[in-house]
């Protein structure tokens, strides 16, 4: 290999190595995330609250487009993860209410 060559493919190496940790990150963070909806949704269930707060969620959802910009991540994308989320977590709650 060229010396061009093989600079690239450590660089190469350097990304992925830092997208597997970031891609464990993320892992770990929404699974600490989900005990907490959990935890969430047995409490709600407990005292008869219904699964899913639209007024919340909506402010999630402007505070997460918020950050998005400023991580300079495409807002939409954010908005589309963030909801899929949600979608998990209200489905978790009645669950929870079953």
């Amino acid at each position: 290999m060229t010396d061009a060559v093989t600079r690239a493919a450590e660089i190469l190496k350097d990304h992925r190595d830092s997208i597997d940790r970031l891609d464990a990150i993320l892992v770990y963070t929404l699974g600490e995330r989900f005990k907490h909806t959990q935890a969430v949704g047995r409490l709600k269930a407990k005292h008869a609250l219904p699964p899913s707060d639209p007024d919340r969620e909506s402010k999630q959802i402007a505070r997460l487009e918020d950050l998005a910009h400023r991580a300079d991540l495409d807002p939409e994308f954010a908005k589309k993860f963030l909801n899929f989320i949600i979608q998990e977590v209200i489905q978790h709650h009645e669950q929870h209410q079953s």
